[in-house]
């Protein structure tokens, strides 16, 4: 009996410590963490939402944060990573190297590309009323010349409150949030599992 309990112990935490280093696991707290950020640092002016599926044309797509004030709406993608970041804004991949070790990632710019369009097709705004922003958190240093809108940690903050030019009103502002509100599909473990599997397919 002893052995069997230690083997499904043993068993038990290698799962778990799989799972802490999965993708998923360590996107997820990235995303709380900067959630996190943007709602200490962000004022009632701003409407923060977070993991938003919305329904696309060709399927569905997973926003990691959407903020929508009358200086715009931001469409942010999160990256926790660590190492080294490679890249520039118009290649496809880009590189992390740690410790010597280089990996290939997609150039997080052309991914938030998608979800951007798939707000555009929801709600009727023009390009300069809304922004693509990427923010890496972790142990991660940018080690290339990156757009603006590429950026670590509180740097996001930085980028969202130097739209200081009003270019929506508050009448806009509330249809945009209702909108998105009544338009963005429940977090449940079915469109979730189909959302990835549409992932695959494209």
């Amino acid at each position: 009996m002893d052995v069997l309990i230690l083997a499904i112990f043993f068993v038990g935490s290698a799962l778990l410590l799989g799972y802490l280093r999965s993708p998923s696991y360590k996107g997820a707290v990235g995303e709380r963490r900067v959630s996190s950020m943007f709602h200490r640092k962000l004022n009632q002016n701003y409407f923060i939402f977070n993991d938003v599926l919305l329904p696309t044309s060709n399927g569905t797509t997973q926003i990691d944060h959407l903020i929508v004030s009358i200086y715009g709406i931001f469409v942010i993608e999160t990256k926790n990573m660590k190492g080294w970041i490679f890249g520039s804004a118009n290649q496809k991949k880009w590189t992390q190297m740690i410790y010597k070790r280089k990996f290939s990632l997609h150039n997080p710019l052309h991914q938030n590309y998608k979800h951007l369009m798939a707000v555009k097709e929801l709600i009727n705004v023009n390009h300069n009323q809304i922004f693509s922003l990427v923010v890496f958190v972790g142990d991660c240093k940018l080690k290339t010349a990156l757009p603006e809108n590429v950026t670590y940690g509180k740097g996001g903050i930085n980028y969202i409150k130097s739209k200081t030019e009003a270019r929506l009103d508050d009448n806009q502002v509330q249809l945009i949030i209702n909108k998105i509100k009544s338009s963005r599909l429940e977090n449940t473990r079915e469109n979730k599992r189909n959302h990835i599997r549409n992932t695959i397919k494209s």
